[in-house]
């Protein structure tokens, strides 16, 4: 291709070595980028916890009056290394304040069910 084929480009001077196409992004561009994504990700992370642990907590309350009738109350924790592996966790806690392990939980925990 020359440019004698097109007469538009016949006076055209390139703009130095750096090419048209595939600039890279400014830093303006690039923080824009990182807040829009933050802003678009966050809220669903934050309510998929808080969701997470609502649930948790319920369920965990029901297993403590269930398993553990004489306890004072319930804590649903979520813990890497639990008794049964990685998940929430259901403690009941005794008057001293003492936590004894009733049930795991799960990954994802959800409403209460017959444990064997």
């Amino acid at each position: 291709m020359t440019y004698d084929d097109h007469p538009e480009l016949a006076e055209y001077e390139p703009l130095g070595e750096r090419p048209l196409r595939g600039r890279t992004m400014t830093v303006a561009s690039r923080v824009f980028v990182v807040v829009a994504l933050s802003a678009l990700l966050l809220p669903g992370i934050l309510l998929t916890i808080s969701i997470q642990t609502q649930t948790a907590e319920y369920t965990c309350s029901v297993y403590a009056r269930h398993y553990q009738p004489e306890a004072q109350g319930s804590s649903a924790r979520f813990e890497f290394a639990g008794p049964v592996g990685p998940g929430w966790q259901c403690y009941a806690l005794n008057t001293e304040g003492d936590a004894t392990w009733v049930a795991p939980l799960g990954l994802i925990p959800s409403t209460p069910h017959q444990l064997p």
